[in-house]
């Protein structure tokens, strides 16, 4: 899963919540991040959600929370870790075959004596 990050211009810190916009009353929700990103929602990290103000003449509604930023899960840090030591394990050529070519079979790389006729 990736980190999504905070919706205000500039501010690369994780989303720790999500703004909401309910035009039909004038307000505004600041509440848990949501599961996943939504078109007309906002995600904030921890410090902007804090500090959001409404516009005037609208309501905000802080769905009280302790707003924590999520950043990477012990199994995303986990995959992460297996793909790095995957990655940098080094590559093995394939044995070669230990049985000696078969008498029917051209031994490829090899120089051969051709008889002359002469």
């Amino acid at each position: 899963m990736a980190t999504r990050q905070c919706s205000k211009t500039a501010c690369a810190r994780p989303a720790a919540a999500t703004l909401t916009y309910v035009y039909a009353d004038s307000t505004v929700v600041v509440g848990q991040l949501a599961t996943e990103a939504e078109p007309h929602s906002y995600d904030l990290c921890s410090s902007h959600a804090e500090r959001f103000t409404a516009p005037r003449g609208w309501n905000v509604v802080h769905i009280h929370q302790d707003f924590e930023e999520q950043g990477p899960s012990p199994d995303d840090l986990d995959a992460l870790a297996r793909a790095v030591r995957e990655a940098g394990k080094p590559v093995t050529a394939p044995l070669a075959d230990p049985r000696p070519p078969l008498a029917s079979e051209p031994r490829r790389g090899h120089l051969r004596v051709v008889a002359s006729d002469g």
